[in-house]
């Protein structure tokens, strides 16, 4: 087992899309996740892909601790749920379930010290290979779905960046701690800022 290199957004790596995993049982597809959970527990963050470490392949990893799920439903207005272990998904597919989108704050180990204002949806259903073989399928919301489309979302040359709507909501993780609300709760008083603007301007 080893510390992995973490691949910082603007490496090729991160831009394409990855290649499947053929044999989820192959020894060297179990030391690399075993590497990548030592990575990831020392960076310290809630999950990984492997392009993240320079490996191009379809396999992510992530965990949510029982903090994680309670600052979801803190920061972003999100019911609390239960934690969930260590789970390695290989080959993963997602299907949304429903149109329902939420923003929430997200970080990223390629973006050190750095968040941002993500959409993701509410809920989804996911479906992967584990390590043995065998066939993952569950459904999730809140934290764990947001968790689960960012890590996959890797696998397809994608960073949270390019998922935003208001670049106005990225920056330093010490900047944005400046301000005396917290970014979840600037951006709820924003929104309904500009929906009370839009009905006073309907009004007229």
């Amino acid at each position: 087992m080893a510390i992995l290199k973490v691949a910082r957004m603007g490496h090729p790596v991160l831009n394409r899309t990855a290649d499947a995993v053929e044999d989820p049982t192959a020894p060297e597809i179990h030391r690399l996740i075993a590497d990548m959970v030592d990575t990831m527990a020392d960076a310290p963050g809630v999950g990984l892909a492997a392009p993240q470490v320079h490996v191009p392949k379809r396999l992510v990893i992530f965990h949510i601790p029982e903090s994680g799920a309670n600052n979801e439903e803190d920061e972003n207005g999100n019911e609390a749920e239960e934690a969930v272990p260590m789970t390695v998904l290989i080959n993963p597919e997602i299907e949304a379930l429903g149109e329902e989108r939420v923003t929430g704050i997200e970080g990223c180990l390629s973006l050190p010290d750095m968040v941002g204002m993500v959409p993701r949806f509410r809920h989804i259903r996911y479906k992967a290979l584990a390590p043995d073989g065998s066939v993952i399928e569950r459904e999730a919301s809140g934290y764990h779905a947001r968790v689960v489309q960012h890590e996959c979302d890797h696998l397809d040359g994608i960073l949270y960046p390019m998922r935003m709507e208001d670049l106005s909501t990225l920056g330093y993780t010490d900047e944005m701690n400046r301000n005396e609300l917290p970014l979840g709760a600037r951006m709820r008083k924003k929104k309904l800022e500009t929906e009370q603007e839009t009905e006073v301007g309907d009004d007229g």
